[in-house]
């Protein structure tokens, strides 16, 4: 669908490459392949192969200095384009022509409109649920005590969206995964981009709640589908600490002091709970052990105030 590089970008690309070789082909080559698209590459200091895959596509490859972790990858890529429009995709999802088209014309018919995702699907064609609601004391205390298991659909016992008749229209949920999002570049400045403190988990979150707060919408598009591998993945033991001190941190950013201490004691309390069920599984008990200290780390900082 690309004439010639003189066409005006309308959307620019950004995919964050780190240890991405194996699906990043696959994920750039149809969005190479589109008119008015202008594809950026970030390798966020991967050390595996970035660009042998890239190899005879019209791509950017931008090579970031460090691995200042997801939010800074997209920074860096956004900075390197002016398309009225950006489209943050991550390398283990595909995105279609057509579901592109579909999310362009949400942003274009609403003038309000920050971001809008897409459905989200994995490759046997199962629903990976991708829309969320902001997290609150009683969601995240349902969620420690597994309350969200008993009523799956109940909007108190869970954050993220799990009713399947909700993916079957247009909606505007609270936030939408950042495993696929298409942001209108003119909201984006406005809030100053994506928040670098998010490392790794959260960022998406953050910015709807910004974009929010600032006015703006967020939309779920279902005629959009996007294939993501494996589907929303769930994070490894190394890393649900890193999962724990952002949620502390979105509190600490979004909400007063009192909210902010329920939610790292609801965060600590539910590693604390999953440690207990993963007994049989060292690797993974040691990580929640890991993030429930990272969790009550903000909880002493509070109490030698």
């Amino acid at each position: 669908m690309k004439e010639t590089h003189a066409l005006q970008p309308r959307v620019d690309a950004v995919i964050v490459a780190y240890n991405s070789a194996r699906t990043l082909r696959a994920c750039v080559a149809p969005l190479a392949a589109m008119e008015s698209v202008r594809v950026i590459v970030v390798d966020n200091c991967s050390p595996d192969d970035t660009a042998g895959p890239l190899a005879g596509l019209d791509v950017e490859l931008t090579r970031a200095p460090r691995n200042g972790g997801f939010s800074a990858g997209c920074n860096l890529g956004i900075e390197r384009g002016a398309a009225p429009y950006v489209l943050l995709l991550n390398p283990d999802a595909r995105m279609p022509s057509d579901a592109l088209e579909a999310l362009v014309a949400v942003l274009d018919a609403s003038p309000g409109t920050a971001i809008v995702g897409p459905r989200i699907v994995e490759d046997d064609g199962t629903l990976s649920p991708s829309q969320r609601r902001f997290p609150r004391p009683l969601s995240t205390f349902a969620q420690a005590l597994f309350l969200h298991r008993l009523w799956p659909h109940a909007n108190w016992t869970d954050e993220l969206i799990r009713d399947p008749d909700a993916y079957r229209t247009s909606g505007t949920p609270d936030w939408v995964s950042g495993a696929c999002m298409l942001i209108r570049r003119e909201a984006l400045e406005h809030v100053g981009g994506m928040d670098e403190d998010f490392f790794l988990y959260c960022e998406d979150m953050d910015v709807c709640a910004r974009l929010r707060d600032a006015g703006w919408d967020v939309r779920y598009e279902p005629s959009a589908v996007v294939h993501h591998e494996g589907g929303v993945s769930r994070p490894r033991e190394e890393l649900l600490a890193m999962l724990a001190r952002n949620r502390v941190l979105y509190a600490r950013k979004h909400a007063g002091r009192v909210a902010l201490l329920l939610e790292a004691a609801g965060v600590a309390l539910g590693h604390a709970t999953h440690a207990v069920t993963s007994l049989a599984r060292p690797a993974l008990r040691r990580g929640h052990l890991r993030a429930l200290a990272a969790a009550l780390r903000p909880l002493r900082s509070e109490e030698a105030r």
